[in-house]
């Protein structure tokens, strides 16, 4: 049996997993979140998600021989071509909200699971396509003074307040919470790993 350690503070993450039933350990590590532009967003997204894992891997040196997976993931939005990361300040926030107001996005997760006894890491990626109907301007103000844009990629949590904004998806719901739950499983069952659960 494998024991599953989530190297992310993300509360979303957390609470997706544990609603899925497994059973993890969370363990974050600070890790600097600059997206490489020579990179397509997908393959940005993929190594995000491996900088973390094996950031993990080096800092934490965890021991073998124990069936340790260290889960990392990292989620953009992308607008056409440009990556919407997490907003600096609130005057982003609602650069970010306008830029996506009308608009259809693409939301998209890296996952890395690194195997600690094999050390190995699988990476895999998730897209999901969110289309927002037009905000007002008074809109996006009031949905930034709730503070929820602030830690989260493209200003926005479609679990949250911003769930009125969005007038349809294509693709894992999951994934634009901030995991793709459908991806993950299917890494585990390719890779015979077998997880506690309740």
């Amino acid at each position: 049996m494998h024991k599953l350690i989530l190297a992310s503070q993300s509360p979303r993450r957390h609470d997706l997993l544990s609603e899925a039933g497994f059973l993890f350990q969370v363990d974050p590590v600070k890790v600097s979140e600059i997206i490489d532009k020579n990179l397509n967003p997908r393959d940005a997204a993929e190594a995000l998600a491996r900088h973390k894992a094996r950031t993990y891997v080096d800092v934490r040196k965890p021991l073998k021989n124990q069936g340790f997976l260290i889960l990392s993931a990292d989620t953009i939005v992308v607008l056409g071509s440009h990556i919407l990361g997490k907003p600096k300040n609130s005057t982003e926030a609602h650069t970010f909200l306008e830029q996506l107001s009308g608009k259809t996005h693409c939301v998209i997760t890296g996952v890395c699971v690194y195997d600690v006894d094999e050390c190995r890491e699988v990476v895999a990626s998730e897209e999901t396509r969110v289309t927002f109907r037009s905000l007002s301007s008074g809109e996006i103000d009031d949905y930034i003074k709730t503070g929820e844009p602030m830690d989260k990629a493209g200003a926005y949590g479609i679990q949250g307040l911003a769930k009125k904004f969005v007038a349809q998806t294509e693709g894992s719901y999951s994934n634009v919470v901030g995991f793709p739950l459908e991806c993950f499983k299917q890494m585990v069952k390719d890779n015979g790993w077998k997880l506690d659960s309740r």
